[in-house]
């Protein structure tokens, strides 16, 4: 089993699932925003990320460079600096309990679907990653299918390793948004077993989906398209065979938007931030964009 690409299935699904609703003027093609005022001395920097895109996409990014260098510490959704400890911690988390296994929670139907998806995407099956959860499962099959895609950009060094690397070569301080443990709660245990696996079969009936989703995600990006980027999640398909709830939605998004704002201003006070977050955090009314400006700083577009 390798450890760290389910760690990376883990830190990345956010972003294919995540995103708030509501208006704001981020209609700029932008990942790049300047924080100033109420009270910075120094200006901070927001960046989206991609979480499965590499480190040479910044290439393309106008100021990015010059952003990073000015800005005196980084802060991401996580403090990436001991993987080992995060392998170890979503390893126990993401472990079914006992007593419940793929054959109580599927038909055999099921249980033979998902054995075939994870062998032909995986390259292993179920007796090798049956004692998974569901969510675990989910995340590890929609990473592969991405780095299957998009083969020619998968196995680089993605954007948010970098930043945080980088930070470390210029002695510069790391500062994560979130624990561990917060991110494992959102994505392996805010739902139930039943839930978790009722989603699970129903994204490998319709791969074809995920498939849509992700390259309409990869032109966005790419087009540093934020508005594009918040109307793909935001569409609302009337014959969706997996919508996700309200709550989950906001769970993923909205609440951890909350957060990081609760977070966000003794950060920036303390020292000048280059902030790299999941670009789906970025736009609508409850996005870090709208949330920092109504705190009463500007936030302006770099482009």
């Amino acid at each position: 089993m390798h450890y760290k690409h389910i760690f990376v299935a883990i830190t990345a699904i956010s972003l294919l699932l995540s995103c708030s609703s509501g208006a704001s003027d981020e209609k700029g093609n932008s990942l790049l925003w300047k924080i100033t005022g109420n009270g910075l001395e120094k200006p901070s920097y927001l960046f989206g990320t991609h979480h499965l895109v590499p480190a040479s996409f910044l290439d393309t990014i106008p100021g990015i460079k010059a952003a990073f260098e000015e800005s005196e510490q980084t802060v991401g959704e996580l403090d990436m600096s001991d993987m080992a400890e995060m392998q170890m911690q979503i390893m126990g988390e993401g472990m079914i309990a006992p007593g419940i296994t793929y054959a109580t929670l599927l038909s055999p139907e099921e249980v033979a679907l998902l054995d075939s998806m994870l062998h032909s995407v995986v390259g292993v099956g179920l007796d090798q990653l049956g004692q998974l959860k569901p969510a675990m499962l989910s995340n590890l099959i929609s990473v592969s299918l991405y780095q299957r895609y998009y083969p020619s950009v998968a196995s680089t060094q993605n954007i948010d390793y970098y930043f945080q690397e980088e930070a470390l070569k210029h002695s510069r301080p790391v500062v994560g948004l979130e624990t561990a443990e917060d991110q494992i709660y959102v994505l392996l245990n805010s739902q139930s077993i039943e839930r978790q696996a009722e989603l699970l079969i129903c994204m490998i009936r319709h791969p074809e989906l995920l498939k849509e989703q992700m390259d309409k995600m990869q032109v966005a990006y790419h087009a540093q398209d934020l508005q594009a980027l918040r109307e793909l999640y935001e569409e609302e398909t009337p014959n969706d065979p997996c919508p996700s709830t309200e709550e989950e939605k906001n769970l993923l998004n909205g609440d951890r938007n909350r957060k990081w704002l609760e977070k966000l201003p003794s950060i920036m006070k303390e020292k000048s931030s280059f902030i790299a977050v999941g670009c789906l955090h970025l736009p609508g009314k409850e996005g870090l964009i709208e949330g920092l400006r109504e705190l009463g700083y500007t936030v302006e577009a770099i482009r």
